[in-house]
Parts: C-alpha cells; structure tokens; sequence
C-alpha cells in the first residue's frame, strides 16, 4: 500500500512527479550502450541505494519506495539522477557500489 497520497500541488507531489519522470522516463531514454543499466528499477535502484548509503530496502519500509521514502532521500536520489543525466555523475560506478552493497548484504 502507498504511503499518504501527497496533495497534487505540493512540493512532495511535485518531487514525487519528477522523480517518476525521471527514472520512468528520462533515464531509459537517455540510456547509452555504455551504460552498465537501462530499465527504469535499475536506476531507482542505483539512486535509492545511494540516496540512503546502502540497499534501499533496509532504509525505506514499504512500497514503492518512492512513496515511502522521506523528502530528504528522494531529493537526493533525485539530484543524483539529474547528475547522471547530464554527465556529472559516473552511473556505472553507481551501479557498481550499489552492487557491492547488495553482495555484501547477502554474505
């Protein structure tokens, strides 16, 4: 079950908005042979886990995330997704760190 339902013309709403645009959206058309990730659970999952300094899930309770995610994180995971988008930030270290989280996770 989603989190409150943020009200259509608020700041949460709109962080939500671009968020979905962002990851939905941007990221997987932007997408290059290069990149190491193309589906949009991919970069949500890249950016939540930096966004939160590990795996998301055990940060942010209930999904989906977004939606459950404090203003804070989803702003980070946000401005990281705006850096990779425009070349600031290296998505396949992301990715990579955030694989090395997960490994170490299950071990």
């Amino acid at each position: 079950m989603p989190g409150p339902p943020a009200e259509d013309g608020s700041a949460r709403a709109r962080l939500e908005r671009r968020w979905r645009d962002l990851t939905d959206r941007e990221l997987p058309t932007a997408a290059r042979s290069d990149w190491p990730v193309r589906f949009n659970h991919c970069f949500q999952r890249i950016l939540l886990d930096h966004a939160t300094g590990g795996v998301w899930y055990d940060a942010i309770e209930g999904r989906p995330a977004y939606a459950y995610a404090s203003d804070a994180v989803l702003s980070r995971a946000t401005a990281l997704g705006e850096a990779v988008l425009s070349g600031e930030a290296d998505l396949r270290q992301l990715n990579e760190q955030s694989l090395r989280w997960r490994y170490a996770r299950r071990a």
